[in-house]
């Protein structure tokens, strides 16, 4: 070891650091207080040491040599990495097609497994309740429509002999008081020939002249005449045609009014008070409350049970009781598209129940002698007097017979206990393989 080289190192002095050296610091990260210092006399180190152009170009080729393997290991890792996502994406992709291809191979169809039960066989149809009495309120004459007791809307209640509507009838009202004077002034002008020539007479016809100009009461009926002198005297008088064109009159003011013929409810109104009307245009519809009748549309088929059993019970939707009823009458008029006749039902309501107008109702009988083995089905299942049931992975079809009916099921025989009922109606396929699935 060179003992002068080392002796005058320890004794250098810090001298700035030129830009070369600067290069060397930011390039390879070597810390200023580790470079050599050079002293003034920097020949010394020249036998030991590089010149500064070969350190740097030295360092430079050693950190690119580094850096070309950190990038390649880098882009191996990414490349392992990238191939090793797509093969599990490749291999998922694999596994959901081979799922797919697998599910594709079967065809799923809701299945149940049939069981035979001993029960009565009810036969159920549907109906609309409807009122038994329902009218049109209109009027003969002309006139401003005018409320009655109550201002009528849909849904209102009234009573019997309420008045509902009324016509303004001022002005039929003086001409009928006028004639009716017109008549006071007759029997008053006959008054002196009834005492000469009838005078036992002359009280009835006092009594019937006092009614008559009480313009507030009705019209007094005619006194009875004991002769037929004393009738046709008062015929030659005009008081048979004055009298009988009041009776007329007083009719036709009777028209204005219209009191409730029963206790109901109103149903529609078709014109507010303060219109004018017409003869005959329709002003309300009303019906009678309490008297309620069901109409039910029955298949020729089940007619003959329906009339044998004549009484039937009504359940609502939830198939709840809602009352029971009789056959009043059936119609002989056959719908052409259902071949069913219409049936109508009085409507006995439960105590605890509300039945209203326009409800629909389920309407049963329970056929008599039909308590046989069946088995409950749904309706979907059934078509053209078959089922399918399913045999292994393939649908066979089997004849039944529909001996009762539901709501949505239908009751039917020709099934074997354990056997797997499809329900619903499909066209089996040969190339498809069939699986259940149970509900």
């Amino acid at each position: 070891m060179n003992y002068r080289i080392l002796h005058k190192f320890t004794q250098c002095v810090p001298y700035v650091i030129n830009e070369k050296f600067n290069v060397i610091n930011i390039f390879f990260n070597i810390p200023l207080s580790t470079l050599i210092c050079i002293s003034s006399n920097k020949s010394a180190f020249q036998p030991l040491f590089p010149t500064s152009d070969e350190w740097i170009s030295t360092f430079i080729r050693i950190k690119l040599l580094n850096m070309k393997r950190s990038q390649i290991v880098l882009f191996s890792i990414v490349l392992l990495v990238t191939g090793l996502i797509y093969i599990r994406l490749v291999s998922n992709r694999e596994e959901e097609e081979k799922e797919t291809k697998e599910k594709d191979k079967y065809t799923y169809v809701p299945i149940s497994e049939v069981k035979n039960e001993m029960r009565s066989q009810p036969l159920v149809s549907y109906g609309q309740i409807s009122p038994n009495v329902e009218l049109i309120i209109s009027f003969e004459v002309q006139g401003k429509l005018l409320k009655g007791n109550q201002h009528l809307k849909p849904g209102v209640r009234f009573s019997r002999d309420e008045l509902l509507y009324l016509v303004d009838n001022n002005e039929a009202l003086y001409s009928f008081n006028s004639q009716r004077a017109a008549l006071s002034q007759m029997i008053v002008s006959a008054m002196p020939d009834i005492d000469l020539d009838y005078p036992t007479e002359q009280g009835k016809w006092l009594d019937f002249l006092s009614d008559l100009i009480h313009y507030e009461k009705r019209l007094p009926a005619l006194p009875e005449f004991k002769s037929s002198r004393e009738l046709m005297f008062m015929t030659s008088r005009n008081v048979h045609a004055q009298y009988y064109a009041l009776k007329s009159q007083e009719e036709r003011i009777s028209k204005y009014f219209y009191r409730a013929p029963f206790n109901g409810t109103v149903i529609a109104t078709f014109a507010e008070p303060g219109s004018i009307i017409n003869p005959g245009m329709q002003v309300a519809r009303i019906a009678k409350s309490g008297d309620l009748e069901a109409k039910v549309p029955i298949s020729l088929e089940d007619l003959p049970a329906y009339r044998e059993k004549s009484s039937a019970t009504f359940t609502d939707a939830r198939g709840r009781t809602v009352g029971t009823g009789k056959i009043v009458r059936v119609s002989d008029v056959i719908n052409a598209q259902t071949q069913s006749a219409d049936v109508f039902y009085s409507v006995r309501p439960n105590e605890d129940v509300d039945v209203y107008n326009g409800m629909y109702v389920n309407v049963s009988i329970e056929k008599m002698g039909s308590k046989k083995k069946s088995t409950a089905i749904p309706k979907s299942a059934f078509h053209n007097g078959s089922v399918h049931l399913l045999e292994g992975s393939t649908l066979v079809s089997r004849n039944v017979i529909s001996v009762s009916s539901s709501q949505d099921s239908l009751y039917v025989t020709g099934l074997n206990d354990g056997e797997i009922l499809v329900l619903e109606s499909l066209t089996p396929d040969e190339k498809k393989t069939y699986r259940g699935i149970k509900r």
